[in-house]
């Protein structure tokens, strides 16, 4: 059994680990884009974002950097929170976070099949 065991990890931790990193920094952003809508209309509160692609290429694997959006019209009272642009970001998270998911389901799937279909004599 530990042979299967080993095997199985061996298999989904190439594709698996990277999807499962994907993952999480698409659970962080949608933590801040959440975080910036409730603050919409908090005095002097500046959208944060994720480095996205550099997190994602970083191997580290740590806790994702929060940077503050620059480029964004700032309000009088000093909040740049665009309702727009945090719409745009949930949509596109939640579409991101459906295709890894399906990835996901996909490599589970294939290795069940594998396990199932080796068992099996001819």
């Amino acid at each position: 059994m530990a042979p299967l065991v080993l095997l199985t990890q061996c298999m989904l931790d190439g594709v698996a680990t990277q999807l499962e990193r994907y993952m999480d920094l698409l659970s962080a952003r949608q933590n801040l884009v959440a975080s910036n809508i409730a603050n919409a209309d908090t005095p002097g509160y500046k959208t944060q974002d994720l480095d996205f692609q550099g997190e994602f290429e970083s191997a580290a694997g740590l806790t994702p950097e929060v940077v503050q959006v620059t480029g964004l019209p700032v309000k009088n009272d000093g909040n740049n929170v665009s309702l727009d642009r945090e719409a745009r970001l949930l949509s596109e998270n939640a579409i991101r976070f459906q295709v890894a998911s399906s990835l996901m389901k996909g490599e589970i799937h294939t290795l069940q099949s594998a396990i199932s279909g080796g068992g099996q004599s001819s």
